[in-house]
C-alpha cells in the first residue's frame, strides 16, 4: 500500500484539492499540505508516504526544491515530483531521482510516470 500513498504539496487550494481528488479516485491514499513545513510534519507522522508531489513556489522558509532535497536526504526511497509554472529546473538543481513537470500538467501523465517508475 505504501507505493500508493502520496503527499500533495501546493499553496494553491484549487490545484492541491484537484490533484488530491484525482489521486484518491485512482486508489491512492492522499495527504495534503499547503507549505513545506506542514509537509514535513505530515511525513514525520506518516512514514508510509512514498510519493511527494510538490510545487516549487510556496510561502514559508522552504520552497519546493528545498523540500525535495530535505525529503531525499531523510526519506531516500521516496519518489519526488517537482512542478512549476514559473521556472524550468534542470536535473542539476534537483535531487537525484526527481521528476520535474511544468505546470499546467495533466495528472494522468504524472500518474503514468509514477506507475512506470514504481
Amino acid at each position: 500500500m505504501s507505493e500508493r500513498t502520496i503527499l500533495v504539496v501546493d499553496d494553491e487550494p484549487l490545484i492541491r484539492i484537484n490533484l488530491a481528488d484525482f489521486f484518491h479516485e485512482e486508489g491512492y491514499q492522499v495527504f495534503e499540505a499547503d507549505n513545506a513545513e506542514a509537509a514535513i510534519l505530515i511525513l514525520e507522522a506518516n512514514p508510509t508516504i512514498r510519493i511527494v508531489l510538490t510545487d516549487v513556489q510556496m510561502p514559508g522558509s522552504m520552497d519546493g526544491v528545498k523540500l525535495a532535497h530535505f525529503v531525499r536526504d531523510r526519506y531516500p526511497p521516496t519518489l519526488l515530483i517537482v512542478a512549476s509554472g514559473a521556472v524550468k529546473l534542470s536535473a542539476s538543481e534537483l535531487p537525484s531521482r526527481t521528476m520535474f513537470v511544468a505546470k499546467p500538467f495533466d495528472p494522468r501523465f504524472v500518474l503514468e510516470e509514477i506507475e512506470r517508475i514504481v
